[in-house]
């Protein structure tokens, strides 16, 4: 797998904690040379250095993924600095967890800006240089929420399932110029639940996610392993979850 990764420039959003952060180690750890971006800078600072350290070779930028010009100078940085962009990692991502009923409009927009609105801006960032090149690979962080629909999820799912139409239509479109690979995630050990405002809600997650969630660097793996395949071969789609996960 590390053969497949060395030299290979990688983007990654909401690379602070979590899932980003645990790609970004991995893949830097195999040869890969990371870009990361989140918006607390702090982190992003502590993570390149922690990579440095071990010879890695990182470049990082404080990044919204609801600024389009943020996405657009996260990708220069990496043009820039190494010289091209093989992979576009769109991992920020947010849940506002309610009942419809409930109308917490201001989660739906959030998630609706982040989710779906960031993820459009980070591939409307990559494309031009993968048309460029003739090559690369968007890899979408997705969720289980899309495909097992439950109360409380219903817009978060929707946001994720409109990534994923998203995914399938750009890996059709792409006539084998670049790669698309969509993973969904289940109950992963990071900070995703403790950012969901509804009391009750939280608690509960909290409480399911401090039983059953498996480490971030599960998925930093399949990230890895859809990176590392030769270029003639698109991993499509990943699901990833606790075994106990229903």
């Amino acid at each position: 797998m590390q053969n497949g990764l060395k030299n290979k420039v990688v983007v990654i959003t909401g690379a602070s904690s979590g899932i980003g952060k645990a790609t970004a180690e991995l893949l830097a750890a195999g040869g890969a040379k990371v870009v990361i971006g989140a918006r607390r800078a702090d982190r992003l600072q502590n993570l390149a250095a922690a990579i440095q350290s071990y010879g890695g070779q990182v470049a990082w930028r404080e990044t919204d993924v609801t600024n389009r010009e943020d996405l657009q100078k996260l990708v220069a940085l990496a043009i820039d600095r190494f010289e091209g962009l093989d992979v576009m990692v769109n991992n920020a991502g947010i849940a506002q967890l309610s009942k419809m009923e409930d109308l917490d409009i201001e989660g739906w927009q959030q998630m609706i800006d982040v989710n779906i609105k960031g993820t459009l801006y980070g591939i409307a960032a990559a494309l031009p240089q993968f048309k460029k090149q003739g090559s690369g690979h968007i890899i979408n962080i997705i969720s289980t929420a899309g495909i097992a629909i439950v109360p409380a999820m219903g817009v978060y799912a929707g946001t994720k399932n409109a990534v994923r139409t998203i995914s399938e239509a750009l890996r059709q479109e792409s006539d084998g110029r670049w790669r698309v690979t969509g993973i969904s995630p289940g109950y992963v050990q990071s900070e995703f639940v403790s950012n969901i405002r509804n009391e009750a809600i939280r608690e509960a997650s909290q409480e399911k996610a401090d039983q059953i969630s498996i480490p971030a660097d599960s998925i930093a793996q399949a990230v890895a392993y859809a990176v590392s395949q030769p270029g003639n071969v698109d991993i499509g789609d990943i699901v990833i979850r606790p075994s106990v996960q229903g």
